[in-house]
């Protein structure tokens, strides 16, 4: 059963967003979006070379983000979404949007990151996420989980704290 509500699952590099979003995605029958396919070839570059991106290479990735979240009913994406403004801005295209914030401690997002293959966003720039992250505050819509489990235990929680979700859907 899907929902129309769009979902971001966001949060630092490497803790992992696309494999909850794809399980969250499955479980709710919508499609799938990892905003890191939505970058720019130069955003890439920049990020594989260990270079933060600033604001302004961030634009227009949200913006194709929210398209994203807009055009497909109920669709669950893997963003990062650090700051509120950048939430914000996914929200002026997409109202409906609710955010997952996947929250863990650092040593286990480096973890994480490190045994990550084949990402253009190199562990070194997990710092800069980190300090960068703004978590979801009171007014803003969403929850927040801690990743203190397997994937399927989080998205069994998931599922079970966002509104309007079927408890209890097959897995």
């Amino acid at each position: 059963m899907t929902t129309d509500r769009p979902i971001v699952v966001m949060g630092v590099s490497g803790v992992g967003k696309t494999t909850i979003g794809q399980e969250l995605a499955r479980r709710r029958g919508a499609a799938f979006i990892d905003a890191d396919d939505l970058h720019s070839p130069a955003n890439v570059a920049k990020m594989s070379a260990g270079i933060p991106l600033v604001d302004a290479d961030r634009w227009p990735w949200l913006d194709l983000v929210g398209a994203a979240l807009l055009a497909e009913p109920g669709v669950v994406v893997a963003c990062s979404a650090l700051r509120r403004i950048y939430r914000d801005r996914l929200r002026a295209t997409a109202p409906e949007t609710l955010f997952v914030h996947l929250a863990a401690a650092p040593a286990r997002v480096a973890a994480q990151a490190e045994a990550r293959e084949g990402h253009f966003m190199p562990p070194a720039l997990l710092r800069s996420q980190i300090a960068t992250l703004e978590p979801l505050e009171p007014d803003e819509r969403g929850i927040t989980v801690i990743v203190d489990a397997a994937p399927d235990a989080l998205v069994d929680r998931i599922v079970a704290l966002l509104p309007g979700e079927p408890e209890g859907s097959e897995k």
